[in-house]
């Protein structure tokens, strides 16, 4: 790294755990200190030595726009005009919740949240609420956020440094939460069968992005929401990253399947932290203060993360732009795919519209136990050439890579020459 992040870096390991506030940020898993981001613009970053980059993290997937996209821009600079945080009901609260409930198929109400850990933790406590139950399903590899009661056999920057769980999690809590192999359906029906009466929710990303993406097999998904309807299990998608990202209506709008919970994040906020969880109307009135299950936040619905999300959301409602970004995309995994191939590299490709993986291998990669099956010691390597031609991508191989409208022909064409000369050297 240049010489000015290698000094924040040092001067950050003196005040924050790791140097970083988010572990995977760290690049401990693929042996580099990460550069220090001062700006972004488009589909590019620029770190505090003045390297550019192309961005494929996205900030792990909101920018769909790219960043400081000029009307998010311009509508965040006249709310700053207003204020930044009243602890009070806003008009802007209330028009980015009608445009999540016009676009999200299963959700009648929704609660704004600060970020997506505070979503999920949230909507399990209304689960098991709602039900009087108290055990979650969740599925090894993906993750829904650091509470206790997801803190199991999880994904991401738990899977990157090897942890299955996290000490600080109560055992008694943590026997509350069965975790499940990812796409096995009959592990999903044998657990029920067994605790059917227990069972407040089964929780999922639909499409898994936390172990690398993974995608759901065909019936898994129509299987899961078969066998919770049948014995009052509250099925929860996690949409945080899928949301209004694979498509406006999320992975359930692709799948055609209505979970009673959902999730979201990310794209939502417009790029400022932001989080949500709503539902059908029946469940989401038992959440305080028209119900008794209590959830509370200071900075929920701030105007500046709702501000942002209105105008994304706004610009999204133009189905062409997830056109064009499917176009950018498939151009830039078909570019990888061959690339490798002409450098005789196997390589693994799991994409769902504008988020993909790539995994070293020859063998599908359909779970956690086949993600970790790969060979991410040339995970390694090829991050470290990317970066070293100045292509920023996420420093695990555990995670996915985000294409957004700000990308064009130009940067795939160089992302894809960078990537057969690394290929070449692996």
């Amino acid at each position: 790294m240049g010489k000015r992040s290698t000094e924040l870096f040092l001067k950050a390991r003196n005040v924050i755990p790791g140097g970083v506030n988010s572990p995977v940020r760290a690049g401990r898993n693929v042996g580099v200190d990460p550069p220090f981001i001062q700006r972004g613009d488009g589909c590019y970053l620029w770190d505090a030595d003045g390297t550019r980059y192309i961005d494929y993290v996205c900030s792990w997937g909101p920018m769909i726009l790219g960043h400081r996209h000029p009307e998010v821009i311009q509508a965040l600079n006249a709310a700053l005009e207003n204020g930044t945080s009243y602890g009070a009901p806003t008009e802007l609260e209330v028009g980015l919740a009608e445009m999540i409930v016009e676009a999200v198929p299963s959700i009648e109400m929704v609660r704004m949240v600060n970020s997506g850990t505070e979503a999920t933790m949230s909507a399990i406590r209304l689960a098991r609420g709602f039900t009087r139950r108290n055990i979650v399903i969740k599925f090894d590899g993906c993750y829904h956020g650091h509470s206790d009661s997801c803190l199991v056999s999880a994904g991401s920057g738990v899977a990157t440094f090897g942890i299955p769980g996290s000490p600080g999690v109560p055992e008694d809590l943590a026997r509350l939460t069965i975790s499940l192999p990812f796409n096995d359906l009959s592990a999903v029906e044998q657990a029920v069968d067994r605790f059917s009466d227990q069972i407040a929710a089964v929780i999922i990303e639909p499409i898994a992005g936390n172990m690398g993406v993974v995608l759901p097999n065909e019936g898994f998904l129509e299987g899961i929401r078969s066998v919770t309807r049948k014995h009052g299990i509250l099925l929860i998608f996690d949409e945080i990253i899928t949301g209004f990202r694979v498509s406006p209506g999320g992975a359930q709008e692709i799948y055609d399947i209505t979970p009673d919970l959902t999730c979201l994040g990310k794209i939502i906020g417009g790029g400022l932290p932001v989080g949500a969880y709503g539902g059908r109307r029946d469940i989401m009135s038992h959440v305080a203060p028209e119900g008794d299950i209590y959830q509370a936040g200071t900075l929920s619905g701030n105007p500046l993360a709702m501000t942002a999300g209105l105008i994304t959301l706004r610009i999204l409602k133009n189905r062409e732009i997830y056109d064009k970004i499917e176009e950018k995309s498939a151009l830039l995994f078909a570019g990888l795919d061959d690339a490798a191939q002409q450098a005789g590299v196997g390589l693994i490709i799991n994409r769902a519209g504008s988020m993909g993986s790539i995994f070293f291998g020859k063998s599908p990669v359909f779970d956690f136990e086949s993600a970790k099956s790969t060979d991410s010691t040339k995970y390694v390597s090829f991050y470290r050439e990317m970066l070293a031609q100045r292509i920023y991508l996420a420093p695990s191989p555990f995670e996915a890579l985000f294409v957004s409208a700000a990308h064009n022909e130009k940067t795939i064409t160089k992302t894809i020459d960078a990537a057969f000369q690394s290929f070449k050297r692996l």
